[in-house]
């Protein structure tokens, strides 16, 4: 009986796997292979619209083995995130193939993102003896160019950008070879058969090595406009303060900081703070520009007025050929003036770019999709998303739910994006810009367009801002669909925190930006809730205070100074002489009557407004060149070592409590003017707003048993306000989480906007209690 058993166990069987994930473009189909060929099966792989479908046939033992190894052994750039098995009947067969793609209507698939050169394509860039030997286009199915070079699916060749270079008889070779790192890797190419590099300087092709004379040109000073993966930077010197100083004249880029690309991460190490996990950051596939301390050597306008410096490795084949080149660091920023989005091709370039740049860094690969650089922080030894585009987007993120209509969240007017949700995965899109420009709102639709297409998703619900002047808002009122769900701005910031870790029972949300449009018509912005997905409560806010101008308060951090003060202090105006004294007489006359008469004065309880006006008050920054300028600087001064913090009252409004900060402000500046050291007042008030965050989480907590607490908005990029905060929280008890995987700032809010409509939709997360 037990040796037939045997005999029977060992009889072949022929099973269909289904594999889904991001499976296409990441070497998945030689992988198959050579672990089948390795197992003795037979059988078949191929690409499908819906994944990768395989058929195998051999002994049950080593099938259940291949199993297992399709998920412990995948390449590098692949994620399993679901496998399905059934048995079918045998088909026969000795050999083991990889069949032609698939293409199936209304299926799609996670695509990959661009991903930096992997360390067998290096060793062949700088190897003498190699064919290879310094193409700026080397790649593999390890690493190289993917979604920026993908207009269709299934990901082949033909519906690639690369359908326009016909492989020579080698690379052909390489890529029919299941044995070659380069089998079916699309972006295939080499000197003979694939794109060219030329340096265009006046209009002409200059003669030599474009490389060699790109970086002579960056040695003089000169601006090198570099074409890379998903559009254009502009390249200056980052140690030569003048070259530095004209980009920012010519590209209108103020004081904004600009990114850095270093050689090596040796030579990161030598201009900024960076430990293991931002090394780790730095030098990951994605090649992420890392928000690092320090600036060493490098020019004061790269980040003036800050202690961060934006760093980065080579990206590319080209970056690492052309850093390696000029032998030191380079700024790397994005080639467009500023708030416009990147440009992406060769012609667009010489008409947009042409009065910032000296010279063109060109190759003849068009680009489908533009891409501007991720940005992230190390916080407690783990990366925190700033800017989600290269190397990120378009990956999708698994939800712990899944949805029965297709839903379409637009996002915000700032720091733009889009979600698309389908089935048990959302697609946030890759950071398009503020939407303030007839070029950037093209961009945005031409992304959503080629997304939708990619992912084959048509949206049965659409998402939005409640604010009703924003574009986003408008792009979804005039989109086509079966319902539409209009989300709050600072629920949709707690949800999307929520969401990304999973949690949908009722939770404490700390939702601290710039502005956000109101429940009640107001302008939010300093918001403490308890929410689910679905709905939430105000159950907190600090103090509203008058923007004198509206959005000139802004731009001019003093203007909101001087409302506090009107509004809080108008018969103890005498102890802020020194601050008002410095303003134009004009300005403080015409925000007092503003104030008195409500006249374009509309009241905000935003926490990002509260720090500009202490920063104004501080006399760091009274006029801002960009967003959170004020609020940014306020932090590079804070010295960590100060100890102490401020007083503040919270006042219980029935429902609410309310948050009065005035306190805070006079003792601000009570201290400025007894000469107290501009550093130690500046973390004063960060651990005093830490303080207040904590005390209204832990009453809240009190009264609600909830421990959860979603920290979410724009106010939370400042690490020294986050650590504090997630710190004091974990003290009194409570469980804190920060979004890590998508921005906390608004380039998050599409996908809390789409969690809350599948929720209203669909029944999840409903408040309890």
């Amino acid at each position: 009986m037990a040796a037939g058993a045997e005999e029977l166990t060992e009889q072949p069987i022929r099973q269909r796997i289904d594999v889904r994930g991001t499976v296409q473009g990441v070497g998945f189909r030689p992988f198959v292979y050579r672990l089948a060929t390795d197992h003795g099966l037979a059988g078949w792989v191929r690409n499908r619209s819906g994944g990768v479908e395989i058929e195998v046939e051999g002994s049950p033992a080593a099938i259940a083995t291949f199993r297992e190894g399709l998920r412990a052994h995948a390449p590098p750039l692949a994620r399993v995130e679901e496998l399905r098995a059934v048995a079918i009947p045998l088909a026969g067969g000795c050999a083991f193939e990889i069949h032609e793609s698939l293409a199936v209507a209304g299926e799609a698939l996670p695509v990959p993102p661009d991903t930096a050169p992997c360390a067998d394509c290096l060793r062949e860039l700088f190897d003498p003896a190699d064919r290879r030997y310094r193409y700026p286009f080397i790649n593999c199915t390890s690493c190289g160019p993917r979604f920026t070079i993908i207009e269709a699916l299934p990901y082949d060749r033909p519906a690639t950008t690369m359908r326009a270079f016909a492989m020579c008889a080698r690379c052909a070779e390489e890529y029919h070879d299941p044995t070659s790192r380069r089998f079916h890797a699309q972006p295939n190419a080499c000197p003979t058969c694939g794109p060219q590099l030329r340096l265009e300087v006046a209009g002409a092709c200059a003669p030599g090595d474009p490389i060699a004379e790109a970086g002579t040109l960056l040695r003089g000073g000169k601006i090198v406009a570099v074409k890379g993966l998903g559009g254009f930077h502009l390249a200056c010197d980052a140690r030569n303060e003048a070259a530095v100083s004209r980009l920012r004249e010519r590209k209108r880029r103020g004081a904004k900081p600009f990114a850095v690309m270093f050689p090596t991460l040796e030579s990161a190490r030598q201009a900024c703070a960076v430990d293991d996990a931002a090394a780790e950051s730095l030098a990951s596939p994605r090649r992420p520009v890392v928000l690092l301390p320090g600036g060493r050597h490098l020019a004061r306008s790269v980040a003036p007025g800050l202690i961060e410096v934006g760093a980065m490795l080579p990206s590319t084949p080209l970056h690492e050929l052309l850093l390696r080149e000029f032998g030191g660091p380079l700024v790397m920023t994005s080639g467009n003036l500023s708030e416009e989005p990147i440009a992406a091709e060769n012609d667009e370039a010489r008409a947009r770019l042409g009065e910032i740049a000296d010279a063109f860094l060109l190759h003849d690969r068009p680009i489908a999709s533009r891409y501007d650089d991720s940005v992230v922080r190390v916080v407690a030894g783990a990366e925190m998303v700033t800017r989600r585009a290269r190397g990120d987007a378009p990956a999708p993120l698994a939800l712990s739910f899944q949805a029965r209509r297709p839903i379409l969240a637009f996002g915000a007017h700032l720091k733009s994006t889009f979600c698309l949700v389908k089935d048990r995965h959302a697609f946030v899109s890759q950071h398009v810009g503020d939407l303030e420009s007839v070029e950037t709102l093209r961009h945005y639709t031409a992304l959503l367009r080629l997304y939708e297409e990619l992912f084959a998703i048509r949206p049965a619900v659409v998402a939005h801002d409640l604010h009703p002047g924003y574009l986003s808002t408008k792009l979804a009122l005039e989109r086509d669909c079966e319902e539409r769900v209009a989300v709050q701005h600072h629920h949709a910031h707690v949800v999307s925190c929520l969401a990304e870790h999973g949690i949908a029972d009722p939770s404490i949300g700390v939702a601290y930006d710039g502005l956000g449009y109101g429940a009640d018509g107001a302008l939010w912005g300093g918001e403490v809730l308890v929410a689910d997905w679905r709905d939430f409560t105000r159950r907190a806010h600090f103090r509203e205070a008058p923007m004198p101008g509206g959005e000139a308060a802004v731009r001019r951090p003093y203007r909101m100074a001087l409302g506090y003060l009107h509004a809080w202090f108008p018969s103890t105006l005498d102890a802020f002489a020194p601050f008002v004294a410095a303003l134009p007489e004009r300005e403080v006359a015409a925000v007092a009557a503003q104030v008195e008469r409500g006249l374009n004065a509309p009241r905000t309880s935003s926490c990002g407004r509260l720090f500009d006006a202490v920063a104004a008050i501080l006399g760091i920054r009274g006029v801002a060149q960009y967003e959170g300028q004020a609020a940014m600087e306020l932090q590079a001064r804070a010295d960590p070592s100060a100890e102490g913090r401020y007083p503040f009252e919270i006042e219980d409004d029935g429902d609410c409590w309310i948050i009065d900060p005035s306190p805070t402000i006079w003792a601000v500046n009570r201290e400025r003017a007894a000469g107290v050291p501009t550093a130690t007042i500046a973390m004063r008030f960060h651990r005093t707003v830490a303080a207040i965050t904590v005390e209204v989480c832990r009453r809240i907590g009190r009264e609600t048993g909830l421990k959860q607490v979603a920290l979410g908005g724009g106010v939370f990029q400042n690490h020294i306000l986050l650590g504090e905060i997630v710190a004091g929280l974990r003290a009194a008890g409570l469980e804190p989480y920060f979004p890590r995987r998508l921005p906390t700032n608004d380039g998050g809010l599409s996908f809390g906007q789409a969690v809350v409509a599948y929720a209203r939709n669909e029944g999840g997360g409903a408040t309890r209690g």
